[in-house]
């Protein structure tokens, strides 16, 4: 070979060498832990294509892949497994594939990975034990075990040497889990202890005190005021309050949405979108629905989904029903299933009513809504709105449907809801819904008349000569409870109609006068009071 040749081939040769050493797993880990994926991943893939069994590289890259936005699981699966064949003895990548494991909601699989992981490191590797417990604490692995996440970072802790703040925060986060927000607390400041400039540790306490409320405001934003004095380049501390602002402030959010965005540069690929998304917060509808068309424009071939769910919005807060129902159905032809919210099942039904022909599909939507919402309140709050706009439209017995449906819900039901769905099945002619309704009424409420007066009305509905006495019966347990009734709002009138009917049917039906008579005075008595 000549001498020009072998030194261009060693020129080649050290410059390979130099950028692979530029571009460090440390380097990489910098960029996830302020969350720039993008260039998180550029590193660990420029690492592993310069050397496929870089375990450290390969297990790095796969949590990129799983961290970002579109999670990419099957890539990095893909990944792991490809690598684990050449490298079947490495624990970090065992771990890994439990991981995985876990998000495919293979629980038991996934724990004998984790198991294999800690024997084939005998218990002594630090980073093959945060792989564990952050499979583990990681909020998307919905199977995954807190309390085993905690016992093997406290092994851990407990390996001669440890220094490592990470294992801490990690130990913060599966306490999180377990919704110990003391011991979470605890962790993130034995995370400081070891790096006092480690923001993500503030940040996390921040979160704590967030989840538990506007009353906890004061609190949590010295933290998040605190993360950022560590370390102003810390990116989702702003991300996280741009949020926090954005039904609330929208001067704030937007600050921080700008320091989110010049922080995150390329790494944030839907710049356009949180543009777009700030005019909507500041009702500038139009210019949202003008602004997410640039930037589907912009984005080519495969436009961000979220801007197709935003112009739908948009349109639905000008009152334009049929390009909101064209903007949502293209939202839901283009986004994740898992990406949908209960919000925009709710509100694209709201739509769909709009447009006569589509009640049955609407309340399909509602109920997907209702399905996908975990909390009581949310789900409470989905069916009333849709039974509220079936009432406004007048189909009164679906609304009572729907109204029937927070009856299971809630774990302590009320007047209200009652009422709601016995009233709305009375005016909708569904009278013997109705009185099993109000049965329930009278069982929860005895001491009031309501009760007894809806149903008195819905058997006459149903038989107007009251051949079994079941209307007689309830107007006349009215009359018996007077003395009880008579001095709260609205009683005296129910009274009274009940006097009116049991006059009436004595004197025109029965012929007993004696009886009729009886009401009478009885009537005039209460007239007197």
């Amino acid at each position: 070979m000549s001498k020009i040749k072998m030194g261009l081939l060693l020129l080649t040769t050290i410059m390979v060498t130099t950028l692979v050493k530029a571009q460090s797993i440390e380097d990489g880990k910098k960029f996830l832990y302020y969350t720039k994926y993008i260039s998180a991943k550029n590193v660990f893939e420029k690492l592993v294509n310069a050397d496929p069994n870089n375990v450290d590289a390969v297990y790095w890259l796969g949590q990129t892949l799983i961290a970002q936005e579109n999670k990419d699981i099957a890539g990095a699966k893909a990944l792991y497994q490809k690598t684990l064949m050449a490298n079947s003895n490495s624990a970090l990548l065992t771990a890994a594939m439990g991981h995985i494991e876990l998000l495919e909601g293979k629980t038991q699989d996934a724990r004998n990975r984790f198991e294999a992981a800690v024997s084939l490191s005998q218990g002594k590797n630090i980073a093959v034990l945060n792989a564990i417990g952050f499979a583990n604490a990681d909020y998307d692995s919905k199977d995954g075990d807190a309390s085993y996440a905690i016992d093997k970072l406290k092994l851990a802790i407990s390996i001669k040497g440890f220094k490592d703040p990470e294992t801490y925060c990690i130990m913060g986060d599966a306490y999180r889990k377990f919704a110990d927000g003391g011991n979470a607390q605890k962790s993130y400041e034995s995370a400081l202890a070891i790096s006092p400039s480690y923001a993500r540790a503030k940040y996390r306490i921040g979160k704590v005190y967030q989840t538990q409320g506007y009353s906890q405001e004061e609190i949590f934003m010295r933290y998040f005021n605190e993360a950022i004095a560590l370390d102003p380049a810390y990116i989702p501390v702003y991300f996280n309050l741009h949020q926090y602002f954005y039904n609330t402030n929208v001067g704030k959010s937007a600050d921080y949405l700008d320091k989110y965005l010049n922080l995150m540069g390329d790494d944030e690929p839907n710049s356009c979108f949180y543009r777009a998304s700030m005019k909507y917060a500041q009702g500038l509808f139009q210019e949202t629905i003008s602004k997410s068309d640039e930037c589907i424009v912009a984005g080519g071939a495969a436009p961000y989904p979220n801007l197709y769910g935003l112009k739908a919005y948009a349109y639905y807060k000008l009152n334009d029903w049929g390009n909101s129902k064209l903007a949502f159905d293209l939202y839901f032809q283009k986004q994740k299933p898992e990406k949908l919210g209960p919000n925009d099942y709710q509100k694209y039904a709201e739509v769909l009513l709009k447009t006569p022909g589509n009640e049955t599909l609407a309340a399909t939507y509602v109920q997907k809504a209702v399905d996908i919402d975990s909390t009581e309140a949310g789900k409470v709050s989905l069916l009333k709105a849709f039974a509220d706009s079936l009432q406004a439209r007048k189909n009164y017995s679906a609304a009572a449907d729907w109204y029937k449906k927070i009856l299971s819900v809630k774990k302590i039901v009320g007047k209200i809801d009652l009422y709601n769905t016995g009233y709305n099945y009375n005016r909708g002619g569904s009278y013997e819904q109705s009185i099993e309704i109000f049965n329930q009424y009278i069982q929860k409420f005895p001491d009031e008349s309501f009760g007894y007066y809806m149903n008195a009305r819905n058997y006459i509905k149903l038989d107007s000569t009251d051949a079994t006495g079941n209307g007689l019966a309830n107007y006349s347990k009215i009359v018996d409870m007077t003395d009880l009734i008579k001095d709260k709002p609205g009683e005296k009138d129910r009274i009274k109609n009940s006097l009116r009917y049991l006059i009436e049917y004595y004197a025109n039906v029965k012929r007993d006068k004696t009886n009729a008579l009886l009401y009478t005075e009885k009537g005039i008595l209460l007239d007197s009071l």
